[in-house]
């Protein structure tokens, strides 16, 4: 069955997955890197592209979400050796 515990762990391994991308290694070979030119280009325009709204929503996870997913991840594994 799909519960909202289910869902939950699928989203905390969602966003602990684009958390952990590194932008040097693998972002900027695939073009997702805030350093390129299409970014920049999309930037400029008044209405961001799809990609760019991409770029950014990867940018914000790994900057705002990082404590905190720190500590979420802390209190489930917790979580998970007491009631197993």
């Amino acid at each position: 069955m799909l519960g909202l515990g289910t869902i939950f762990y699928v989203i905390l391994i969602l966003v602990n997955g684009i958390a952990v991308l590194n932008e040097e290694r693998f972002l900027s070979r695939v073009g997702w890197s805030t350093n390129s030119r299409s970014m920049q280009q999309d930037l400029d325009m008044s209405e961001p592209g799809v990609k760019a709204r991409l770029i950014s929503l990867i940018g914000a996870v790994r900057v705002l979400l990082r404590i905190p997913l720190i500590i979420v991840n802390i209190v489930v594994i917790f979580y998970e050796l007491i009631l197993g």
